[in-house]
């Protein structure tokens, strides 16, 4: 544990942070230039078309510092003419590319957005006699990339896979702890253990939030029970620049007799990542104090004259090595009078330094597995998708009809084949079951040129052994079109393009009464149209009760 700032320091005064003896943090230089995001790192920009001035909320020039990849589907493809393509099984994994063409002040480009660790890009296409292929675009974004095969995206609703993608680490919500501390504590026990709010420390919450009652509160709860009271009854809440602040206040949670570590306000404060300490007096904070894996960023904020209208807060900043340093820059001298202006510069700071932290090591590792994740999740969905739309899909013929699935264009076409399939097989029996009906039936309907006379192909097609004579079977498929035509007999043997099939079973299903041949040619199917004929296709939209719609093929055959 550090020592007593009274040794460190005998006599003051006391600076607000000293770094701890065995280093890991860095301590905001007022005086020294701050390389903020903006400037030395590309990923990083200031908010843009946030609807706001351009200075903020009170136009004091203190900006939100934000990852702009996150943001950039959004704000030039979403809506706008753009091809999306996937690649599988690259060198460096699944990729997603998003292309899009422009032209302003008579200049050709291309906005690029490639997706593995994600690269946003805007080539000009002066001098270029044509568009570069995707393949060669990828390879000039990212020279180590292999095995580049791209296919296009076909699923209407890719966008919006796409762009929840990008911003799942856009975060519009944000929970910060406060610590009191008072003078002289050196201690994580000690800061956890002060239970009484000086008029000094609540004239400083007033001006974070609002105090609010957790029963049945509505917003941002930031974690904090709002149904049993088991995280206190109160707590400090606001909103600033679209989003919610939810703040876990030291003296607010739940403080239990008995407990040294006061662990019900530790394991809420203490799995925060960013923590405001307001100090009453000078008393040193040493960020390795708190024992938490989680905590990255101190902002360390000392009232002088309390309760005046000559109020006054000095800020210092601190922060774990490998966060980036963030801004807004402190001023020379760090110091501010109470106000807007106060406020403003205080909550920028804070979201800003927790989107800082969360490009740490720490952060940055579990941030980039979980977007690996999701990033084969998004390829696999695509692909799927796209191979639905187009008709091939991975599932079976069966499985999508007991499903009820549409497997686009392929699918309604075999539905249909089925449907005219059915209703023929019960046309033909019911004419051969028929009393007086003694007509054989024509060789392409019957079976296609089985070795049997008409009557015992229809028993042994057709006729489940199970039902009588007397009762025709109806089709359990309401036909969708006039009477089909009678096809005309072919001199032809079709056993001679088609092998024959009789070996194969006929699926009998006695409690639907449903009769499915396998061994009959389909006589809708264009394959049973002999050689002297041809056969025309007129296609049909009709809207099924899913909201889909399905294409229904009426297929005749025609004498030449």
């Amino acid at each position: 544990s550090p020592p007593e700032a009274q040794n460190h320091f005998p006599g003051g005064p006391y600076p607000q942070v000293i770094l701890p003896q065995f280093g890991g943090y860095w301590i905001e230089d007022p005086e020294a230039a701050l390389g903020t995001p903006t400037s030395s790192d590309s990923s990083f920009c200031e908010e843009e078309d946030d609807g706001l001035s351009p200075g903020g909320e009170g136009g004091f020039g203190y900006r939100l510092e934000c990852n702009s990849i996150s943001r950039a589907y959004r704000k030039h493809f979403l809506g706008n003419e753009h091809m999306n393509y996937y690649c599988t099984a690259s060198s460096m994994g699944h990729l997603i590319m998003s292309l899009k063409y422009e032209e302003a002040d008579g200049q050709e480009s291309l906005r690029i957005m490639l997706r593995f660790h994600t690269l946003h890009e805007r080539i000009p296409l002066e001098g270029l006699l044509q568009l570069p292929s995707v393949p060669q675009i990828a390879k000039l974004l990212c020279d180590d990339v292999t095995g580049l095969k791209f296919n296009p995206v076909l699923y209407p609703r890719a966008s919006q896979l796409i762009v929840s993608f990008d911003e799942h680490e856009v975060n519009n919500t944000f929970k910060f702890g406060v610590i009191y501390q008072k003078f002289g504590q050196t201690t994580e026990e000690e800061l956890f253990g002060n239970n009484e709010e000086t008029p000094a420390f609540t004239e400083f919450l007033s001006v974070l939030g609002d105090n609010i009652e957790l029963q049945d509160f509505k917003g941002f709860r930031g974690g904090l029970d709002v149904s049993h009271g088991q995280t206190g009854s109160e707590s400090v809440y606001t909103t600033f620049r679209q989003r919610e602040i939810m703040f876990h206040v030291s003296t607010k949670l739940p403080f239990t007799d008995g407990d040294i570590q006061q662990l019900q306000r530790k394991r809420h404060i203490g799995n925060d990542i960013v923590a405001a300490v307001f100090q009453v007096e000078p008393t040193p904070f040493v960020p390795d104090m708190i024992a938490s894996n989680f905590l990255h960023a101190y902002v360390l904020v000392q009232a002088e004259n309390p309760g005046t209208d000559h109020t006054t807060y000095k800020v210092s900043v601190t922060a774990r090595e490998d966060v980036p340093p963030f801004g807004p820059p402190l001023p020379n001298p760090s110091v501010f009078k109470k106000g807007p202006e106060f406020r403003e510069f205080l909550l920028t700071k804070l979201i800003n330094a927790e989107n800082a932290c969360c490009k740490s090591d720490k952060f940055a590792k579990l941030e980039e597995r979980t977007r690996a994740a999701l990033l084969d999740n998004l390829h696999d969905e695509l692909h799927r998708q796209t191979q639905a739309t187009v008709g091939l899909g991975s599932t079976t013929d069966e499985e999508k009809l007991e499903n009820g699935g549409h497997g686009g264009l392929l699918e309604s076409f075999k539905r249909a084949m089925r449907v005219r399939s059915h209703s023929m097989e019960t046309m033909v029996t019911h004419k051969h079951k028929s009393p007086g009906v003694t007509a054989g039936v024509p060789s392409s309907v019957s079976g296609g040129g089985l070795q049997q006379n008409s009557v015992e192909c229809t028993k042994s097609t057709f006729t489940p052994p199970v039902l009588s004579a007397k009762s025709p079977l109806k089709s359990p498929v309401k036909r969708r079109s006039g009477l089909f035509p009678r096809l005309h007999s072919s001199t032809e043997s079709p056993t001679e393009k088609h092998p024959t099939r009789s070996d194969q079973k006929t699926e009998v299903l006695p409690q639907s009464q449903e009769v499915r041949s396998e061994t009959s040619s389909n006589p809708s199917s264009p394959e049973i149209c002999p050689n002297k004929e041809r056969w025309v296709s007129l296609w049909f939209l009709s809207s099924s009760s899913s909201g889909t719609a399905d294409v229904i093929p009426v297929l005749d055959c025609v004498d030449i």
